[in-house]
């Protein structure tokens, strides 16, 4: 690839979340001409993964189709995959990029008709699924992949099944012989939008994730709930693959802690209330959601939301922090804490406990450019010299409808940026 493929009156866009997309969208929908990276094999980033949107309970091909449809008839936005940036450098106006580029094993002849994944027998953790299920080393990530095509994992190189799947496509679509490759392109602004990562939860030593298998995350837990996930929809304990209906729901895991996360993360409070509807379509009445808080933080049109989830009979709220969780011989998590609503002690069973665990930016533990200003918790807050900016969950802790306004305002302010740059220069804007 060439430098002259992007000049200082491009704009690029690092990650293709829902907020990467929507700033490349908006920019180039207004004439600009954008590149957008995503280090991943496909755009959608943890949106492409969720089960349902709150409040209005849809699933995010919602969202996720029409962007993918604006995306596909735009000519202003080349899309750049498995690509992640190296380094910055220049100024406002003027930034030299490098990216890394990491082999697909696949080009563009590949048709998505999984021929080559019948053909191969390894599997590996499957990523999409955050490791609750497995899938071929040939796989396509999900059925909203875009780019539509399969990926190899590098661990098929030198195997046999390497040599299946290359037979097996009658597209000859199979590459086995792609390497890493560097390029450097120009940008005259760039917005990073990045996301966000859940915090570990094997940190929170009292709760036990690494050790018990029914105790699970929130991003886990929308995974079991949809009928496209690892169990069909059904909400099966990892142990022993039975039902799981009574569940414990513990907020804050990891945010509003010394110990951990100093910040409230904000979408953790609705993501929990959201999950009792799950709960209660899987097992009916039957089934019973309890919340574990120190408060619920839901602001203006949620409220309702919240007020609908309380008037559920199935659902019930024990303000308390979880102290800590053990296991019964029956392999049941076992909570430990005190109701401050009364002060009395509990040790409560459950079949499965979902813990709501906190944000934190995807940058954390990666060398950003030295210009970009972060706050305490790692968020991106801008650049010193206003020619990079954040959007979406890069910023702070974000649910889809706002990191799509802050991805908005993101692009257009990178739209400025590139606007008086061709002023100063003496060009059309």
């Amino acid at each position: 690839m060439s430098p002259s493929i992007a000049t200082n009156q491009t704009i690029l866009v690092v990650g293709g979340g829902i907020g990467g997309m929507t700033a490349a969208l908006e920019a180039a929908e207004c004439g600009k001409q954008v590149i957008l990276v995503e280090r991943n094999a496909t755009l959608g980033g943890r949106t492409a993964r969720m089960n349902r949107y709150f409040p209005k309970m849809c699933h995010p091909t919602c969202g996720l189709e029409i962007n993918l449809r604006r995306l596909k008839g735009n000519r202003n936005v080349r899309v750049m995959t498995m690509a992640e940036v190296s380094s910055v450098t220049g100024r406002r106006g003027d930034y030299t990029i490098i990216l890394k580029l990491t082999p697909r094993y696949v080009n563009t002849n590949c048709t998505a008709c999984g021929d080559c994944a019948a053909a191969v027998e390894a599997e590996i953790s499957n990523p999409y699924e955050y490791g609750l299920s497995k899938t071929r080393v040939a796989y396509l990530p999900h059925t909203m992949a875009y780019p539509m095509h399969y990926v190899l994992d590098p661990s098929i190189i030198g195997t046999a099944d390497a040599g299946k799947a290359k037979a097996a496509c009658k597209y000859d679509a199979i590459d086995l012989d792609m390497q890493a490759e560097t390029v450097e392109l120009k940008a005259g602004a760039i917005v990073w939008a990045t996301g966000w990562k859940p915090y570990d939860a094997a940190k929170i030593q009292p709760y036990g994730y690494d050790r018990f298998a029914n105790v699970i995350t929130s991003l886990e837990f929308e995974r079991l709930a949809d009928p496209h996930g690892p169990t069909g929809g059904k909400l099966l304990r990892p142990s022993d693959g039975k039902e799981a209906k009574n569940i414990a729901f513990i907020q804050c895991a990891g945010s509003r802690d010394e110990n951990h996360l100093r910040h409230c993360s904000r979408i953790c409070c609705m993501a929990s209330l959201k999950q009792t509807h799950y709960v209660r379509e899987a097992c009916g009445e039957s089934g019973k959601s309890t919340i574990y808080y120190i408060d619920i933080r839901v602001i203006d049109r949620l409220e309702d939301f919240y007020r609908k989830v309380q008037q559920d009979p199935t659902v019930s709220f024990v303000k308390s922090k979880v102290a800590k969780i053990v296991e019964d011989k029956d392999g049941n998590p076992v909570l430990h804490g005190v109701d401050t609503e009364g002060y009395h002690r509990y040790a409560t069973t459950h079949d499965l406990v979902v813990l709501a665990v906190g944000m934190e930016p995807e940058t954390n533990g990666i060398k950003l450019p030295d210009d970009l200003l972060l706050d305490s918790s790692g968020f991106i807050e801008g650049s010193h010299d206003e020619g990079m900016f954040g959007a979406g969950a890069a910023t702070s802790p974000l649910d889809v409808n706002r990191s799509v306004q802050s991805a908005t305002a993101a692009a257009l302010r990178a739209i400025q940026v590139v606007h008086k740059t061709a002023a100063a220069e003496g060009g059309r804007p």
